[in-house]
């Protein structure tokens, strides 16, 4: 079954990968694009075949040929957009965060209660194989010693710039940027406090970004943690989180800095084992993912490689939102799930 989609956002994500990968999937025809910005819109949908073209959402969503939305636009719009959508009766798919606040998304999960449509948050490393095949070989609980998960990374531009060619917007209006940002640096200060310092919020805005797909990865991995031990920041842009998981203690760490690296991954340890994920940038497709598997005993050691993969992790999770579309399942990744999310970064920034 091919499905009708509309994408909402024509930013560097959208060119990058949603576009690209849903314009070479099977299973879904692109038709529609839609952006504040006309010339987004119609270089988006003469490189891709979009029948409709628009600068207005609500266009987009009365389109009876478009099954389903994509949600790439700024975190700020997300809730009013997720509303008119599920409003709208489409499926959609939208980037994570699904909201900055857990104000704006409770009513949207009693909303979409009884909805009978899919709802799909994109936390693509969930669905990337390694991930996938670490949690099949995941230790019991209690033998688990430490975790280490880890953001280190450079920012994406300097990766894009050398690889594909983005198409920037030139003639969004001033206005519209400056309300953007007010009302994105209002969202977050609904959280992490008025009155606290510009870095502070800065960091709380790093994990409803980057550290989302950390935080999300370990619940599934390991369940939720009974708390926040500790949780430091410095700068906005260097953090680490001490979870309690009772026996073991996850150690989350975050850098984004100008090293030309992307330093991502997972580990587990044992008493005579090694789980390692590396994940490298999504900005440079189809590189290789493996999941590592090192054993030790009193005298030798040895490394078990699965992998490597070579399937894009945004792929693979557009083929789940396919099949929960097709198929009537629900996601993994659902509006509930992103509430733990939620929770976890405003527990994490009460320690900031």
């Amino acid at each position: 079954m091919q499905i009708s989609v509309g994408l909402i956002g024509l930013g560097e994500v959208a060119q990058i990968m949603h576009l690209p990968l849903l314009a070479d999937h099977p299973g879904f025809r692109i038709a529609g694009v839609c952006d504040v910005s006309p010339m987004l819109v119609e270089a988006m949908g003469v490189r891709y075949g979009a029948r409709l073209r628009t600068t207005h959402v609500e266009e987009m969503l009365a389109a009876p040929d478009i099954d389903a939305v994509f949600i790439l636009a700024p975190d700020y719009l997300h809730s009013e957009l997720l509303a008119k959508a599920i409003e709208a009766g489409k499926h959609v798919f939208i980037e994570k965060p699904v909201c900055l606040t857990r104000r704006e998304l409770l009513p949207l999960i009693e909303r979409n209660r009884n909805n009978p449509k899919t709802v799909f948050v994109g936390y693509m490393r969930r669905y990337a194989r390694p991930f996938l095949e670490l949690k099949k070989r995941m230790p019991p609980a209690e033998e688990i010693r430490h975790v280490r998960i880890r953001d280190l990374i450079r920012e994406s531009r300097f990766f894009v710039d050398q690889t594909r060619h983005i198409l920037r917007a030139t003639d969004v209006p001033a206005t519209v940027i400056t309300e953007g940002r007010t009302r994105t640096q209002a969202l977050l200060r609904e959280v992490i406090g008025a009155d606290r310092p510009n870095h502070a919020v800065r960091a709380y805005q790093v994990l409803t970004g980057l550290s989302s797909h950390s935080f999300s990865a370990m619940r599934e991995l390991l369940g939720p943690p009974k708390g926040v031990a500790a949780a430091r920041q410095s700068g906005g842009e260097s953090l680490v989180a001490l979870f309690d998981y009772g026996h073991f203690t996850a150690v989350y760490e975050a850098v984004i800095h100008d090293v030309a690296r992307f330093d991502s991954g997972i580990e587990v340890l044992t008493q005579n084992r090694q789980y390692k994920i590396n994940y490298d940038t999504p900005y440079v497709r189809n590189l290789p993912t493996r999941l590592e598997i090192t054993s030790s005993t009193d005298t030798e050691t040895g490394t078990e490689i699965i992998g490597p993969f070579y399937e894009d992790a945004f792929r693979v999770e557009l083929g789940a939102f396919h099949d929960c579309v097709t198929q009537g399942t629900r996601p993994k990744t659902d509006l509930e799930d992103s509430l733990a999310d939620l929770d976890l970064f405003a527990e994490v920034g009460r320690h900031f």
